[in-house]
């Protein structure tokens, strides 16, 4: 059986982990050790870890599986909206540390929220990887990284309903835990290497449809929705990929 390390078992990492346990070892890291004895009674192999960590005189420790793993998944925030660039950089540091000089397929969480707030459709052509630090940094470190830009991160718990909303006549751009976990097996399975993918949904409903949905209440199907639209059609062509989840909407059921 394969060995799949997941650095940040966070909430979407222990649903990833979750998905993936019956074809792969799963090998995981947390913040507080705490944390990580949760995941060990799950059956995850985990390990406390800290990339926030800015004041090591020495390299960040390697992880003892490193060189067993066949794929290391990457949750962690690397984003230069949530900290200064030189934070940044000494975070990707003690990750690279980390995981040394893996050669395996390596997958890096991204975000969507590299694309402007301007209301037209982006795909990954529109801002390049080249143009957002952390992703620049990481395939600079790891050129075979495979980059995913996620969309707004939903299922289970995590409904639009549940939370303060502006701007209802706007589409969402989320993405369904399951499909983030799906498209990482397939690209496993294929060996995919050094791309960069928009992971959205490809329907993109408004705002208020998809918590009028969620509460069960009637609402108009045929609105046409505002604002900025994420496309995931690279990733649906490339590998074939078909959504369990395609639209928000119904993300709840």
């Amino acid at each position: 059986m394969k060995k799949i390390g997941i650095i940040g078992c966070g909430w979407l990492g222990i649903r990833i982990a979750a998905l993936m346990a019956d074809e792969y070892d799963i090998y995981t890291t947390a913040t507080t050790q705490e944390n990580a004895d949760a995941l060990n009674a799950r059956g995850f192999n985990a390990s406390a870890a800290v990339f926030a960590d800015y004041q090591r005189t020495s390299p960040y420790p390697e992880w003892y599986v490193i060189n067993e793993l066949d794929a290391v998944i990457i949750t962690i925030p690397i984003s230069d909206k949530t900290c200064c660039v030189s934070s940044l950089y000494n975070r990707l540091q003690n990750l690279s540390s980390f995981i040394g000089d893996f050669k395996g397929q390596i997958f890096l969480m991204s975000s969507t929220g590299v694309y402007p707030d301007i209301s037209q459709e982006f795909t990954e052509k529109d801002v390049p990887l080249e143009e957002v630090s952390g992703e620049r940094m990481m395939k600079n470190k790891y050129p075979q990284i495979n980059i995913l830009r996620l969309g707004g991160l939903m299922g289970d718990n995590r409904l639009l309903k549940n939370y303060n909303v502006s701007n209802l006549d706007f589409a969402v751009n989320h993405i369904h835990y399951a499909d983030i976990a799906a498209a990482i097996s397939e690209m496993i399975k294929k060996g995919t290497q050094s791309e960069l993918y928009n992971v959205t949904a490809p329907v993109h409903p408004t705002k208020e449809q998809v918590i009028k949905a969620q509460k069960n209440l009637p609402y108009h199907e045929e609105e046409a929705a505002k604002g900025k639209k994420i496309l995931s059609s690279k990733l649906s062509s490339d590998l074939n990929f078909i959504f369990q989840y395609p639209d928000p909407t119904f993300f709840h059921l």
